[in-house]
């Protein structure tokens, strides 16, 4: 069975840490912390949320956003300041047709 993919390795260098400083957080081995970051390993909940708390981001972020990608929505939002975000909340509402009241032909 193959291991579930995530983006641990991507979140890591994101925040510039190294696999040494890491594993050292986390009381485990470089070469262990490679070998989950590779996919050699499995995750386990425990790890995640250690991880999101050292990353400072969500658990399911590690799994879910590879915080690399600069045109993704969630890197947009992360830089947007509070009054931009509701922008953003309006227009995503104005486009997907969301919070509109039902409207009979």
């Amino acid at each position: 069975m193959a291991n579930k993919p995530h983006h641990l390795r991507e979140w890591r260098e994101h925040r510039g840490k190294t696999l040494v400083q890491v594993a050292e957080f986390l009381h485990m081995t470089h070469g262990t912390l490679s070998r989950v970051e590779r996919g050699k390993v499995p995750y386990n909940q425990k790890l995640l949320e250690a991880l999101a708390e050292l990353y400072i981001c969500d658990p399911a972020d590690l799994i879910m956003r590879d915080p690399t990608d600069s045109a993704a929505i969630w890197t947009l939002w992360d830089h947007a300041k509070p009054l931009d975000r509701a922008k953003i909340v309006s227009v995503a509402r104005t486009i997907t047709g969301e919070g509109e009241d039902d409207k009979v032909a």
